[in-house]
């Protein structure tokens, strides 16, 4: 059951616009800046307001010194609770909750034929965006809209501090349908609230029928997402 706009994109519009966020909202480094004349070029392909927004972007990297972005990125989403790229940590923060929602991501990763590296977390916005992207667009959007709280929360927290990242936020939300009012509710309520804080570890993640290689037949478990979200 899906909720398209009536300007929805079109599947390779998708794919441009999830990756070229992707890409972007990585840590700074020479490569991601080697890449910023094929991301502006594919970026003419979109609709102006999503395509303005990675080409802004774009521009403030070649602005910027390498050094001074990432400072300014690990200020942002290393030290801020409100600007976490973990999708998860917004529902559950660090509880045995948020551990059962990775595994979650994890699983639908695994379902689609995709086996995530030790290196990341499944629930990395970037990790999120590319799955979608490249391997099942309906699977990471549904991704996305179970932990939407979450990523609107980012992303009024980046316009609040004018921060540049908060246009590539702004262009992953128009790709998704417009909020619902229990969503908007759910986001008010994170946004007075905050992500839960006690911290009791992620050892479920770890389980092992949810490495790479395990059986087929593992024991679906829910997507637990934020109150009012979508599911």
């Amino acid at each position: 059951m899906s909720r398209r706009s009536k300007g929805a994109l079109a599947v390779h519009q998708l794919t441009i616009a999830w990756q070229s966020v992707s890409l972007l909202l990585d840590y700074p480094d020479e490569e991601m800046l080697g890449r910023l004349e094929v991301i502006r070029t594919a970026s003419q392909r979109l609709p102006v307001g999503i395509g303005d927004s990675i080409r802004g972007f774009a521009g403030h990297l070649e602005r910027a010194s390498l050094a001074e972005l990432q400072a300014e990125y690990v200020e942002t989403f290393d030290n801020r609770r409100r600007c976490n790229l973990f999708l998860t940590y917004f529902a559950h923060g660090d509880t045995r909750k948020r551990g059962m929602a990775l595994l979650r991501f994890k699983q639908t990763y695994l379902e689609a034929g995709f086996e995530l590296t030790d290196s990341e977390l499944p629930d990395h916005l970037c990790v999120v965006l590319e799955f979608a992207a490249t391997v099942d667009q309906e699977r990471g959007r549904q991704l996305m809209l179970d932990h939407r709280a979450g990523l609107e929360l980012l992303r009024v927290s980046l316009a609040d501090m004018s921060s540049p990242w908060a246009p590539l936020i702004d262009a992953v939300s128009a790709t998704l349908p417009p909020l619902r009012g229990d969503e908007r509710d759910a986001v008010r309520r994170l946004a007075a609230e905050g992500p839960p804080e006690e911290e009791v570890g992620l050892a479920p993640f770890a389980a092992p029928q949810f490495s790479p290689g395990a059986s087929s037949e593992t024991t679906l478990l829910p997507m637990p997402s934020f109150p009012g979200a979508r599911r």
